[in-house]
């Protein structure tokens, strides 16, 4: 890349609260269901994925959907629910920014901001992320080159902030056997080019739930410093993303053979 870069390539390590990730430091497991529904919910996801081992808390609550009819997260109120969720269990949350509107309640109840898929272009939003004191989780564009998500990252770091983690978590192509192509020789790439922790997303990856853990120990595998699924007590029932999400007996039976 020609542009002039911030990012380098030197190794940056992330920290959130006494986690650090990326680097030498062991992946990290992010988990939790597409959307927070209900404080019944989440509190119950909570305690099952702490006796498992989870090491962050994620959950939608300002869901982008395709349709405008599906159900769009329970926005403030789910994110109060997510915020005592992850001090019930003693571990941070993550979720996604979609409106700069909504920065400030962000700040203060979350650990980590999402940039989603969809606003991974969103310019000015990254600019406005560049100013905060919080770490960034930026998820590749679904049409992104590795240039752009480079430059999306670029647009954070030169607005202030370098404690991003990026997520791979597929790109769009002509195969619909998948809901993505899971774009693997991105992980490497990506800490070469940038120094950045970088944690892979195999439920929306795929969007099959038996490609998950195969999928899951081959991001391993090749350096990802941490991997994100979905997880629902009864994926049956979920209002969004029930196909591709694990259960709870699921998550066990992943968590140990990645862990393996």
């Amino acid at each position: 890349m020609k542009d002039k870069k911030i990012l380098t390539g030197k190794q940056i390590i992330v920290e959130v609260g006494d986690l650090k990730i990326g680097g030498d430091h062991p992946p990290v497991f992010i988990a939790g269901p597409c959307s927070v529904e209900s404080r019944e919910q989440i509190m119950a996801t909570a305690k099952a994925l702490k006796s498992i081992g989870v090491t962050i808390l994620r959950g939608g609550v300002f869901k982008p959907r395709t349709s405008p009819y599906d159900f769009q997260g329970l926005e403030i109120e789910g994110l109060k629910y997510l915020r005592e969720a992850g001090d019930s269990i003693g571990v941070p949350i993550v979720t996604e920014l979609m409106d700069e509107k909504n920065l400030d309640i962000m700040l203060e109840y979350t650990d980590i901001i999402q940039v989603g898929s969809r606003n991974m272009y969103n310019y000015p939003l990254l600019k406005t992320l560049g100013s905060v004191d919080k770490p960034i989780l930026l998820k590749r564009g679904m049409s992104a080159t590795i240039k752009e998500w480079i430059l999306a990252a670029e647009y954070l770091a030169a607005y202030g902030n370098t404690n991003i983690i990026l997520c791979e978590r597929g790109i769009r192509s002509f195969d619909n056997y998948t809901r993505n192509m899971l774009d693997l020789a991105a992980v490497p790439i990506m800490q070469k080019e940038t120094g950045l922790p970088i944690i892979v997303d195999p439920s929306h990856g795929t969007g099959v739930k038996s490609l998950i853990t195969p999928m899951s120990k081959a991001s391993l595998a090749c350096g990802a410093d941490g991997l994100m699924v979905e997880v629902h007590p009864n994926p049956e029932e979920a209002l969004s993303d029930g196909p591709q999400s694990f259960t709870f007996d699921e998550y066990k039976e992943f968590f140990n053979e990645c862990k393996r």
